[in-house]
């Protein structure tokens, strides 16, 4: 019979317990695999919750993870373990690990990681080191797929990342990133006819037109080649995108060839008369002036969107001329003495002319799900939810139009009221 022991307060101390000093516990314990463990705690009933969580993650085969293990050691596993992305996304990854989580968070003891210490860190880069809610977003996949592999391979119970963002975005509503605005027919009509009559930048022309009637994302564009462009069946043959970021090798950074963003990003986007005649005007462009196409980037060659030297094209760089041109256009618009608001243009980059074209689209009356083919989006909801944006004057148009549509019910109301 084993007798029994007791702590310097007699309390009795069952078995793996230990009391170290006045104010120091432990429990220890071998596990199935014969590794010996231990838990410290101030005091004997600290002890014995923790001892309960030891228990209940026996029960459910919970591996006991080392208590040094970190969220930084634990991204390291992931990270080597991660599969089936493009290198651009996996590249996305490492950087908003190293430079957003790592320097801090990174350093928590995995075991000791809980749903308000996720909250407390998601809180201190918004308010102290000033991040966008779409960037919390980034951090957020990130360490949301680092704990999910825990919990996958049975080192944490539960996910501690799981619906802190969601109650993040409540909390801070009004820091939630609004719908990027696409600009008005009026806006767009004005940006590309000063495209076209103004000498320094008549070149762009063809590359923003075709941006702003296609949908094309912008590593879709500066990746077509010629081959992709078949003008005579008036169809663009999306397979490939072009991307520019640090390949974390020895090389560094530079341009390769990737596939699309989705499954749905393979398509055959129809073009318009005028942009064809878009891209047959960057044809005559570039043979006017002795321009050729002289990069090979794993395998592709023959690009369509190169600059005076021959080289593809920089999403960096067609952003930088967008800077320019819309300077310019406000410069100018001022000097004639037009300062309403619809008389200039907002800052954009690329990317809200993709914005503008599902805009278009869906104020032109194009059936939805030629606009979600068109976009190559999975989900018809990301259409609308990210990309359109509703006009007054469309929004004017159509109420008219279902006015006029309801006349016979209208005139049951007229009936009812005085007469003028």
């Amino acid at each position: 019979m084993n007798k029994k022991r007791y702590d310097k307060r007699h309390c009795i101390l069952l078995k793996g317990e230990y009391q170290i000093n006045e104010n120091k516990y432990s429990y220890r314990w071998t596990d199935a695999y014969g590794k010996r463990h231990a838990i410290y705690a101030s005091d004997l009933d600290e002890l014995r919750i923790k001892e309960q969580k030891v228990e209940l993650n026996k029960l459910e085969g919970i591996k006991d993870p080392p208590a040094t293990l970190t969220v930084e050691r634990l991204y390291e596993t992931w990270k080597n373990l991660k599969r089936g992305i493009k290198a651009s996304t996996y590249s996305g990854y490492v950087y908003v690990f190293e430079s957003l989580i790592k320097p801090s968070f990174g350093k928590k003891h995995v075991v000791d990681v809980k749903k308000s210490d996720v909250r407390a860190f998601y809180i201190s880069l918004l308010e102290e080191r000033g991040v966008a809610i779409s960037t919390l977003d980034n951090v957020h996949n990130v360490l949301q797929q680092v704990f999910q592999y825990a919990v996958d391979d049975d080192i944490l119970r539960k996910n501690p990342c799981d619906r802190v963002l969601k109650e993040i975005k409540v909390s801070y509503c009004s820091l939630k990133s609004e719908k990027r605005k696409s600009l008005s027919l009026k806006q767009e009509t004005n940006f590309l006819q000063f495209l076209c009559d103004d000498e320094r930048y008549q070149h762009w022309l063809p590359t923003f037109f075709i941006m702003a009637n296609t949908g094309l994302r912008v590593g879709e564009l500066t990746g077509l080649r010629w081959q992709d462009v078949d003008l005579e069946n008036g169809t663009i043959d999306v397979n490939h995108t072009l991307g520019y970021f640090d390949h974390k090798d020895s090389k560094g950074i530079y341009f390769s060839i990737n596939t699309p963003k989705t499954i749905n990003g393979y398509r055959k986007v129809v073009m318009t008369e005028a942009v064809k005649e878009a891209f047959r005007l960057e044809k005559k462009n570039q043979e006017l002036a002795g321009m050729e196409s002289k990069d090979e980037i794993d395998g592709y060659d023959d690009f369509i969107f190169i600059n005076r030297f021959g080289h593809v094209q920089h999403q960096g760089t067609l952003n930088k001329a967008l800077r320019r041109i819309i300077r310019d256009f406000n410069v100018a618009a001022v000097a004639k003495g037009k300062t309403n608001p619809e008389d200039m243009l907002p800052h954009f980059s690329c990317h809200i002319l993709r914005h503008t074209y599902a805009t278009r689209l869906i104020e032109s009356g194009s059936n939805v799900k030629f606009v979600q083919y068109q976009m190559g989006h999975s989900e018809i909801q990301t259409t609308f939810d990210t990309y359109v944006s509703v006009s007054a004057e469309f929004k004017n148009r159509e109420i008219n139009s279902f006015e006029s549509y309801m006349k016979s019910t209208s005139s049951i109301l007229s009936s009812m009221l005085p007469n003028a």
